[in-house]
This record gives C-alpha cells, sequence and structure tokens, in this order.
C-alpha cells in the first residue's frame, strides 16, 4: 500500500467526501483531477492494463513511475480495469454508479461504442457530474478528430500569435491547452457540484478545448474586431510589439517593465536620461511601445538585477528576474512556500512534489497519498463497493497481464 503523507493543515478538506472517477490520460483530465484531489476529494483513477502513458515518461528507472506520473497521480488510487471485457466494463459502471463526478478524455465514438457516454450512465446514477473534455466540440464535424496540445494551439489562434511576433508558427513551448482546459474543468465541475445542491440533480459538463482555448485567447487579442464593424485589428498591441521580452542586465536577465508614462519617467531618470520622455507624451505613450522597449533595452545593462530590483520595488515597477528552471529549487520565494518540496516516495524514493498554489484559511491540501503503483488500489477499492474474494479473482482471471 503506497505510504501516505499529510501536510494538511488538519482540518477538514474542501472537497471531502465527494468521489471523483478520473477516467481520463495524459495531462488535461489527469491535472483536473490532481487538483480535485489536493483539495480533498477522493480520485480514483481508472487505467487501463497498459496504464496511462504518462506513466512511462521520464522514468529514472526502467520500470519505475514517470516524473510528470509522480505528480499528476498524486492524491489518487489506482485501480486497473479492461473495459474492452464485460468484467471490467461491469466493474468501471459500479465504479461510478458511487460516484460524484467522472472526468473523461475519451473521444465521443470511443464512449458510445465502450456505453460510457452520459445517458448511459445518468439512469443509474442521477447525481453524477458528468465532465467530457476533448478537442472539439461533441455536435461538431471534428468531435472525433485527434486532438493534442499543439493542434489545439494551432486551431485557437495562439500559433498565429507566435507567427506575428517572431515570423514563425511556433507552439508556445508548454503544454498550454491541456493545462488551461484542466483548469476549466475544475470551475466547471465545481459549478455542476454547487447546482446540484440546489437541484439535487447531475449534469453533464463538456468542456471541448478548442473553444476553451478560442476563448482564452481573445480576451486581450480580440482587439478592435470586438466591434461591428471592426474598430481596429486584432491583438493586444503590448504582447506583440517588437522588443516584448525580458532585458539584459549587468550580470543577467530580467522583467523590468516600465508600465505607465510615470513609470517610464522614473526610469529613465535613474538612468540619467531624462530626455528620453521628450518623445513620449501620455497619449502617444501607449502607441509607441516597441520604441520605448528598444530605449529602456539600452539602459538595463547598466545595472546588476538586484540594483534593479530595489530600484523598482521603490516606484512600483513590474520586475522579477528571470528563473533558470534548473535551479527553481533553490530560489527562497519558492521553498518558503513550499511550492517545491522533496519528498519520499515508498516506491521512487526522493521526488519533488509541485505545491497546492491556492491557500485556504481551512487548510489548502497536501499530499495525503503519494502516485499509486498501477492498478495496486484495485482489490481494495472494489472490495469498499461490495465485491468479494470470488468476484475480484474473476476479474482478474478475465483481464491480460500488464506490461512494466
Amino acid at each position: 500500500m503506497t505510504t501516505t503523507t499529510d501536510t494538511s493543515s488538519g482540518a477538514t478538506p474542501a472537497l471531502d467526501g465527494i468521489r471523483v472517477i478520473d477516467l481520463a490520460t495524459v495531462i488535461m483530465g489527469p491535472y483536473a483531477c490532481q487538483i480535485l484531489g489536493d483539495l480533498g476529494a477522493d480520485v480514483i483513477k481508472i487505467e487501463s492494463p497498459a496504464g496511462d502513458v504518462m506513466r512511462r515518461l521520464h522514468r529514472r528507472t526502467p520500470d519505475g513511475i514517470g516524473a510528470l506520473a509522480l505528480n499528476l497521480n498524486r492524491n489518487k488510487r489506482s485501480v486497473v480495469l479492461d473495459l474492452k471485457t464485460p468484467a471490467g466494463r461491469q466493474a468501471a459502471l459500479d465504479l461510478i454508479s458511487t460516484a460524484d463526478v467522472l472526468v473523461t478524455n475519451m473521444r465521443p465514438r470511443a464512449l458510445r461504442k465502450l456505453g460510457l457516454t452520459y445517458q448511459d450512465l445518468a439512469e443509474a446514477n442521477p447525481r453524477l457530474v458528468y465532465c467530457n473534455a476533448q478537442g472539439f466540440r461533441t455536435d461538431s464535424k471534428a468531435a472525433d478528430y485527434a486532438a493534442y496540445d499543439e493542434a489545439l494551439q494551432a486551431a485557437s489562434g495562439m500559433v498565429d500569435l507566435m507567427n506575428r511576433v517572431t515570423g514563425r508558427p511556433y507552439y508556445v513551448p508548454t503544454t498550454l491547452a491541456d493545462k488551461v482546459c484542466g483548469l476549466t474543468i475544475v470551475y466547471a465541475v465545481l459549478a455542476a457540484l454547487l447546482g446540484r445542491q440546489r437541484t439535487g440533480r447531475g449534469q453533464r459538463v463538456e468542456v471541448p478545448m478548442a473553444d476553451t482555448m478560442f476563448a482564452f485567447t481573445l480576451v486581450e487579442h480580440l482587439g478592435g474586431r470586438a466591434f461591428e464593424p471592426p474598430a481596429g485589428p486584432v491583438g493586444f498591441p503590448r504582447s506583440l510589439e517588437p522588443g516584448h521580452e525580458a532585458f539584459s542586465t549587468k550580470d543577467g536577465q530580467a522583467c523590468i517593465l516600465p508600465y505607465t508614462h510615470g513609470n517610464a519617467a522614473d526610469f529613465f531618470a535613474f538612468v540619467g536620461h531624462p530626455e528620453v520622455m521628450e518623445r513620449f507624451t501620455p497619449e502617444s505613450f501607449r502607441d509607441r511601445l516597441g520604441e520605448l522597449y528598444e530605449a529602456i533595452g539600452r539602459y538595463t545593462p547598466l545595472r546588476t538585477t538586484a540594483e534593479w530590483e530595489v530600484f523598482c520595488s521603490e516606484h512600483s515597477i513590474p520586475f522579477a528576474p528571470v528563473m533558470n528552471l534548473d535551479h527553481a529549487g533553490e530560489h527562497d520565494y519558492w521553498s518558503e512556500g513550499h511550492m517545491l518540496d522533496v519528498q519520499r516516495h515508498p516506491h521512487e524514493g526522493p521526488y519533488r512534489v509541485i505545491g497546492n498554489p491556492v491557500r485556504l484559511s481551512d487548510g489548502s491540501g497536501g499530499v495525503r497519498r503519494h502516485c499509486p503503483e498501477l492498478g495496486e488500489d484495485t482489490d481494495s477499492v472494489l472490495s469498499e463497493i461490495g465485491y468479494t474474494p470470488e468476484q475480484l479473482a474473476a476479474l482478474h482471471a478475465d483481464a491480460p497481464g500488464r506490461p512494466g
């Protein structure tokens, strides 16, 4: 049994008593369920006999648990079921009948084939909050298209933004769509649970990744196209201007961002060139950001990063040194906030736990349960819902072997 570590305040977690079935793979769905687990939900991850592919990515040892899985699967229990067998599918249905929430990223065709659509499940469990999150809307012709993060960055306009800035159709170098949509799943599920308190009924929640990322991208970048007829181009000027980047200092790099006309005046006075501001009136300031960034970049190398930190703090100018991710664990801010603590996994040994950034006064939740081995909770979880030793033996006999 996986050793647990309790880092909470001792108060009852916010989602204590809520059971979540994590029937998702890769990052988006598992990330959402990790957050729900951090907040106190009992998360049961149903995996195929092969296991979620994230278990095998960036492993320390050939048969170990992958780096992403260590955090994505914390505060969860792992149940292995082969949904393609009658016994495995029935066990999944039995588990789902006890759940408050189901999160899946299976495509609509697969859900229909397995009999796991909302319509299939709601009659047996009318209080179920059923969240399906896949690439595109289920009522669109793209409903069953394969969709990974890069495809959603392209579809939503994120790649267009990168092309406008760099001249190349780059992807943002993080799984942006997976994580934004994972967060969207969390608030959508919590809203549905709150609605259930009022109505007594669950509901189907759909989080199409393309739509989510489209709305996310256009918050500031719809620009003049928000009006009909258009009053200007798309795009948020500050983000798209040439030179919108961190600046070099005497000993490194930092975000030094005079955000207002007053900030800029303070900056150029500090470097001994107040005359630069003669070119920027309060009215023209935001229309000439590229020119402003170029001027700022000429003077930031004159001071050290530490000197810029003091100056920017005193003048309320946005500032942050550029952090090298190789050294994130050594940074006082992150260590003091317990955002990258080292804990010991019972099988993997010491590993870094990505902290929960949310602070709740009654307890934000911690690592109550380390990432389980594949299927290690199958028998205990099914026993909880009434499976006998004979039924468990029959289930195992019906399941194929699992790879390491």
